[in-house]
């Protein structure tokens, strides 16, 4: 079975907002456990790498190119919009989680 391009990068999308809302959770419980701080570090740097510069440019890139290739016919429209999704999902992680936890307590 060959994995497609696509389904790679939703794949990527999907574990990188789970990461994220790991990490923002375990930051916003505002306790750290005794040996917790090189998990919570590593944590913080994998958020800060999924959010940083780097990941906002390649996310433009994917975005704009996705859009041009739905508008010219070669992408199927719903795959990309999945993938737009996907990255609405990553950037949107922190919020997401901030509301859940919101509605938890």
């Amino acid at each position: 079975m060959k994995i497609s391009a696509f389904h790679r990068l939703a794949a990527v999308a999907a574990v990188a907002a789970v990461l994220s809302s790991l990490a923002t959770r375990a930051l916003a419980q505002g306790y750290e456990p005794a040996g917790s701080s090189p998990i919570n570090n590593a944590l913080g740097w994998i958020q800060d790498t999924l959010m940083g510069k780097v990941a906002t440019t390649v996310a433009v890139i994917a975005v704009a190119s996705v859009g041009f290739m739905m508008l010219t016919g070669r992408m199927n429209w719903r795959y990309g919009a999945t993938v737009i999704i996907g990255v609405f999902i990553l950037f949107g992680a922190a919020t997401i989680v901030g509301g859940i936890q919101a509605m938890a307590h």
